[in-house]
């Protein structure tokens, strides 16, 4: 069975998402292990200036780093990254899955420190649209049971 690890910034409060994420959870653990890890979040003055959230960008890119299971594929989902379709998806998930886990890592509302970016095999987009970094955990989620449900010929990809 395949291990998938979320890393994200920051801890999830709020009760829908958190519902949204554990349906979608329990539907990829017929495919996959999922484990969630929390990064905390660097505290940051009222209006940062750049070089204030750079720093916390790395701080927080170094947590990330250590959290991350040796030999997993590492996506890092950031606004450079590259945009795929589902099934594009699906395949990129089924390749890397057959390499050893996965980890996706979704940044806090500043994004990605550069020695993240550099560390991942891949960077992904999921839209040229801005979303709010709590949400992108749920559209992960589902698109990560959407990856497995397209590469086990399911019913929910249609």
């Amino acid at each position: 069975m395949t291990d998938v690890f979320i890393i994200a910034v920051g801890n999830e409060k709020e009760e829908y998402y958190r519902r949204a994420i554990d349906e979608y959870a329990k539907r990829i653990s017929a495919y996959a292990r999922v484990t969630v890890r929390e990064i905390k979040e660097k505290r940051l003055p009222e209006d940062p200036s750049a070089g204030e959230i750079e720093r916390a960008l790395e701080e927080e890119g170094k947590d990330i780093l250590s959290s991350i299971p040796k030999n997993c594929v590492l996506c890092a989902l950031c606004v450079e990254g590259k945009q795929l379709s589902s099934e594009e998806f699906a395949a990129l998930l089924g390749d890397s899955a057959q390499k050893g886990p996965v980890a996706f890592v979704i940044g806090s509302s500043h994004g990605l420190g550069k020695n993240v970016k550099d560390a991942a095999r891949l960077k992904l987009s999921f839209s040229k649209m801005t979303f709010p970094h709590r949400l992108m955990r749920v559209m992960l989620f589902e698109q990560i049971y959407r990856g497995f449900s397209i590469l086990n010929n399911g019913k929910y990809h249609k």
